[in-house]
């Protein structure tokens, strides 16, 4: 999620070597979002489910990755719990595999031997800091997870959740699991968005849960205390660490993410100028705009929450733009040199087939962030949706975005939002 930043080094000592991460792979000859494929009449990846890990501080990002023969190739995709995620840019020489993922700036080598893949991931932070993480992966055979004990625990229903930083400071969020016999799915809420698609298992009185999404390496441990509570850790890539602790609360809620960001007294509304990534100014307000209801969307293409956000955006902007609706992305980008950040919102135009402008808004740090758009209290989270009436009037600031990963809460968004926006296109 893109909320807090997972950039501040900690020295958890806990090293713990796994069997690990990504089988990926090659493509057929052509690309759902855009961006071009690679077709390859051999390789060295066997078709199926195969089990993949990475290591991170407190053990293996467990995920995987299907992938199935395609016009004399094979074609990947990553899997975590119900989300799929289509790897487009692909390479094989010979019996080593690379997977870039452009949108996200990420990257994957892999060497195959004796029928296992191992490599590493490595991941371009803010300012171009390298992240990189061991991988490995073997076939499944269809099995998702091994276990070691049979569960004694079901953690299904809903946790209020407190994620404690090594410095002390607390985020409220809400946990939302699904058991299956050993299988665990969910996610946690937070007030600045979810952790997206989680899968893991249970073994004896402890759970795991982790995903990779093409960007974010998530692992969460818990175990059932004897008051029915759950006490665990959360690792993030190779340096963030966070304890947790929850309790069963079928009435856990968040705050309003509609009451959180507000414009501060002594100010109109919103203005702006920022460059596209051809480097043309774009103004706001502007009379390209009058008489339009505008959504603003603050985002960075770093940010998987953005992609859920886009995802749904892109759409509904060719649903409704022919009824006046416009939209403008405002991305804050890990980098400050404006050509690499140019490039990264152009991969991320692609990827969602975004047909409304982005402009290069500044830097991935929210306080930074804040400096670009002073009428604002604060920028909470990335993404967060400004929503203006056809007067100019702000009607609405939504922080944090729930995705698909929430299941109902998604579909409600998506709901009310598409009937709040109704309300104001047919406002004269």
């Amino acid at each position: 999620m893109c909320y807090h930043a997972r950039m501040k080094t900690n020295p958890t000592p806990l090293l713990l070597v796994v069997s690990l991460l990504i089988a990926v792979v090659c493509i057929g000859c052509s690309s759902s979002n855009g961006e071009d494929s690679k077709s390859i009449v051999t390789s060295p990846i066997k078709a199926g489910l195969w089990r993949a890990a990475a290591t991170v501080l407190g053990g293996g990002v467990v995920f995987h990755n299907d992938f199935t023969t395609d016009r004399g190739g094979l074609r990947a995709t990553l899997v975590n719990a119900a989300e799929r995620v289509p790897i487009r840019e692909v390479t094989v020489d010979g019996r080593q595999i690379v997977l870039h993922l452009p949108a996200f700036n990420s990257t994957i080598t892999l060497v195959e031997s004796g029928g296992a893949l191992t490599g590493t991931l490595t991941r371009t932070r803010r300012d171009g800091v390298i992240q990189e993480m061991p991988v490995q992966a073997v076939y499944a055979q269809g099995f998702m997870y091994e276990l070691n004990t049979s569960p004694k625990i079901d953690v299904s229903g809903r946790w209020s959740v407190i994620f404690r930083e090594d410095d002390g400071k607390e985020t409220h969020a809400v946990g939302e699991f699904q058991q299956n016999g050993a299988n665990v799915t969910g996610t946690f809420l937070t007030p600045t968005g979810d952790y997206r698609f989680l899968a893991g298992s249970a073994q004896g009185s402890a759970f795991f849960l982790s995903c990779f999404d093409g960007d974010h390496a998530f692992l969460f441990k818990a175990r059932f205390e004897d008051d029915g509570s759950l006490s665990g850790d959360f690792w993030s890539g190779t340096s963030w660490h966070e304890s947790w602790t929850a309790v069963r609360d079928e009435d856990a809620t968040l705050p309003d993410p509609t009451n959180l960001t507000f414009i501060k007294a002594g100010y109109d509304g919103i203005e702006f100028e920022f460059p596209d990534v051809e480097g043309k100014q774009h103004a706001f307000p502007d009379p390209e705009y009058d008489g339009k209801v505008v959504i603003i969307s603050l985002a960075g293409s770093w940010c998987p929450n953005c992609h859920d956000e886009f995802a749904f955006m892109s759409q509904f902007y060719r649903e409704y733009h022919d009824q006046g609706l416009e939209a403008i992305g405002l991305m804050y980008e890990h980098f400050k040199d404006f050509a690499r950040a140019s490039q990264q919102v152009r991969h991320f135009a692609a990827k969602h087939d975004v047909g409304f402008d982005l402009l290069v808004a500044g830097y991935s740090d929210k306080n930074t962030a804040a400096e670009t758009l002073p009428m604002l209290n604060h920028v909470m989270a990335f993404p967060t949706i400004i929503v203006i009436d056809r007067t100019g009037r702000i009607r609405q600031i939504h922080t944090g975005f729930s995705g698909p990963g929430t299941g109902a809460h998604y579909d409600a968004f998506v709901e009310e939002f598409t009937e709040f926006v109704g309300a104001l296109l047919n406002e004269r």
